[in-house]
This record gives structure tokens, C-alpha cells and sequence, in this order.
């Protein structure tokens, strides 16, 4: 039993750290217009990190669809404005649409 106690603290010692590591952001959203309308709506259920990864392959109108997605079907409390302001903000800062513009 002594042998079981030491081997579950041992797994806590090293699984609390890294489970609190895991809830800290390591990216952050460019500070322009829009930033701080995507950080009240988006990051309610997704951290940062994970708008940034998901976002770099999207397209204007794909950005478009997966707010909607996020608002229709999983009814977040997104309004109209703040959609178009999420939209334009990662359209402008990340994503495809941020790569054509730099590329010209």
C-alpha cells in the first residue's frame, strides 16, 4: 500500500505542474483593432493558442462560416457586430488572408 501512495504522489508531483502549464497561453493576438472584441467572445471556450493555430488556413469566408458554426450551432452569445469585428480582426492579423497581404 506504502509502495501505491508513493507512486500516485510521485505522478501528482509531476502531473499538477504540467496540467497548470498547459491552461497558460504561449501566443498572443496582435495588438491592432479588433483584438480585445476577439478576446471576450473567443477565448470564453478556446484559448488563444488555439484561435491562432486554426485560424492561419482559413480564408475570409471560412472565417466567416466557423464564427457562425460557433454562434449557430454551439449557440455562443456572439452579436452581429462583434462577428464581423472577429472576422475582420483575424482576417487583417492571421491567417491567409494576413499571408496574401504581406506577400504583395
Amino acid at each position: 500500500m506504502r509502495t501505491d501512495m508513493k507512486r500516485w504522489i510521485a505522478i501528482a508531483w509531476v502531473a499538477l505542474p504540467l496540467a497548470a502549464m498547459a491552461d497558460e497561453s504561449q501566443l498572443a493576438l496582435k495588438d491592432a483593432p479588433g483584438r480585445t472584441v476577439v478576446l471576450a467572445n473567443c477565448t470564453m471556450c478556446h484559448s488563444v493558442d488555439y484561435v491562432l493555430t486554426n485560424s492561419p488556413f482559413m480564408d475570409h469566408k471560412a472565417r466567416e462560416a466557423e464564427v457562425a458554426k460557433m454562434r449557430n450551432a454551439f449557440k455562443a452569445p456572439i452579436s452581429d457586430a462583434d462577428a464581423r469585428i472577429i472576422v475582420d480582426y483575424l482576417a487583417a492579423n492571421d491567417g491567409s488572408d494576413a499571408m496574401k497581404a504581406a506577400a504583395k
